[in-house]
């Protein structure tokens, strides 16, 4: 009879723990969060949106998923102009070493353009949509310049340099002709980067991927014509094929990285920092982008 208080006692104390560990579970569906708690096989989610300019926030998410066993694959959800070069590629090889591991499908929204295709071609498979614009295999620096303007104003620029092309580009004078060779040199191996990186990511033979790797865009549907693209779909397709690949039955869990989900308000403003990142990167015109221009 005296065991009975901690019997009791042990079985509330077991009620409390399995009720709470459902509410966390819960919980964490709820809100899109991966949790310790997470049971069972999941589809892990990583949303790239906007101009790529940092590759330490995905890298991150891909390494999450990549160590939870309950995550059996992954889909990256893309929609974003492009970016960056070294961020680009950043995120291009670790998608294949997650890859590697484990299934990665890419489903793209309306655009994933440049270095968005870039990161894109690292994955197993690709879903598009009919009209997602893609493409834009290319490489571009833009320079401003302001010589005629500081003339008018009487201002004029005045260089001290360690070497004859340490100012290249600058915005106050005139570009030579021996710098816009350096600068196109840099252009075509950092082309011919993407051209590789594509045509490894998607089987497909350097010689054809230059053949339209002039920095035109297509829609998803011609996009998979050329083998840009594996399928026609939105992120549902993406997910039940990433499923697929993964061998899960029935309707897949899906969960997106741990953290505050983002409110209406932070993706305003997230959207407005991305287009002002974009406007002061076309000002300031220096620097290697896997970017498409169109995007406003």
């Amino acid at each position: 009879m005296k065991k009975r208080p901690f019997l009791m006692a042990s079985a509330l104390l077991a009620g409390l723990f399995v009720f709470f560990l459902a509410l966390a579970v819960t919980l964490a569906s709820f809100m899109g969060q991966t949790s310790g708690f997470s049971l069972g096989d999941k589809i892990g989610i990583i949303e790239v949106f906007g101009v790529i300019a940092d590759s330490k926030q995905v890298i991150e998410q891909l390494h999450d998923f990549r160590d939870d066993d309950n995550v059996k694959a992954l889909v990256l959800r893309i929609d974003s102009p492009g970016g960056g070069v070294g961020p680009s590629q950043e995120i291009f090889d670790e998608v294949k070493r997650v890859d590697d591991i484990k299934p990665v499908v890419v489903s793209m929204g309306s655009v994933a353009a440049s270095g968005g295709y870039y990161i894109a071609a690292a994955a197993r498979e690709i879903v598009a949509n009919p009209g997602t614009i893609t493409g834009s295999i290319g490489v571009i620096m833009e320079f401003a310049n302001v010589q005629e303007l500081l003339d008018k104003i009487g201002l004029s620029s005045v260089v001290v340099k360690s070497g004859t092309y340490k100012d290249i580009g600058s915005p106050t004078r005139q570009m030579t002709d021996a710098e816009r060779d350096i600068l196109q040199n840099l252009i075509d191996d950092v082309h011919n980067q993407f051209v590789a990186s594509v045509a490894e990511g998607r089987n497909l033979d350097p010689a054809t991927v230059s053949s339209f790797a002039d920095g035109r865009i297509f829609s998803g549907r011609r996009a998979m014509e050329l083998g840009l693209v594996d399928r026609m779909g939105n992120l549902e397709t993406a997910v039940r094929r990433a499923a697929e690949l993964a061998g899960i039955e029935g309707e897949p869990d899906i969960i997106y990285p741990a953290g505050k989900k983002p409110r209406l308000i932070d993706l305003f403003l997230e959207e407005t920092l991305n287009r002002l990142q974009l406007v002061l990167q076309k000002q300031r015109s220096f620097g290697l982008q896997y970017l498409w221009p169109g995007f406003h």
